[in-house]
């Protein structure tokens, strides 16, 4: 069921510009990417925003990053109103999450010619783990990786060449990326399964209230309920992702 219109008092706690400012991660291409022929931010999550706008009943400016970490700040900082994230607690201070909408494989890539064969193989003395810093799977690892060492470069395609020139063993990164990169050109290959599970959800300042989050909530209730989301990974041909359980 469509959520009543909002109040006034919660259109300005959204948009207290009076347009709603969307941060988008260009770095996550699952969610958005740039059209090829007009170079405008296309994806799963600027339709959600262009349609949260719409519900509220004001228009969308797009704030857009290439690393996640940049875009989160942008809401942390509120230099933007809303956002779309991986929930991490590393990323909770400032910020309000709704449940996820969108559920991402976090895998490792490793060279041809590498022993690796396995992710319970990775996290051994002298293995060298190339990340974007500030990603999901950064965060992710910081926390659960021991004896491997990370490697923190600045993006996905730094984080990708370290593993081909021989700086790292390991690439961690979003299942579809590593997959796209090992048939871009030959001499990688991506380990089977995955170290993680992304969840991609919608984010707001904290200061904007629990009341601006439980309505952000519902709404991507609601849009993974009626199939808006599962419509917009089709239309945008993603692959590697799976709308998220209804909470």
């Amino acid at each position: 069921m469509t959520q009543p219109t909002p109040s006034p008092a919660l259109v300005s706690a959204f948009a207290p510009t009076g347009t709603l400012r969307a941060s988008i991660n260009l770095g996550n291409p699952i969610l958005a990417n740039k059209d090829v022929a007009t170079g405008e931010p296309q994806g799963v999550s600027i339709d959600l925003a262009r349609e949260f706008g719409r519900r509220l009943g004001v228009s969308v400016e797009l704030v857009v990053f290439e690393k996640a970490a940049a875009s989160v700040d942008a809401v942390k900082n509120e230099k933007a109103d809303i956002g779309f994230f991986a929930i991490d607690p590393a990323r909770s201070e400032g910020l309000r999450f709704t449940a996820p909408y969108v559920l991402i494989e976090g895998s490792y890539l490793v060279r041809d010619a590498s022993e690796l064969t396995d992710n319970a193989q990775i996290d051994r003395e002298g293995h060298r783990i190339s990340v974007g810093a500030g990603s999901a799977y950064d965060l992710f690892l910081t926390r659960e990786i021991g004896q491997a060492e990370i490697v923190r470069l600045q993006g996905a395609a730094p984080a990708l060449a370290a593993l081909r020139s021989g700086q790292v063993e390991v690439a961690a990164g979003i299942r579809q990326l590593l997959e796209a990169e090992a048939l871009r050109e030959p001499g990688v290959r991506v380990l089977p399964g995955r170290f993680m599970v992304i969840q991609q959800a919608m984010g707001t300042p904290a200061s904007r209230g629990a009341e601006a989050q439980a309505l952000l909530a519902a709404f991507v209730e609601e849009m993974k309920a009626t199939g808006f989301v599962a419509d917009a990974l089709r239309r945008h041909r993603i692959e590697g992702a799976v709308v998220a359980p209804t909470a």
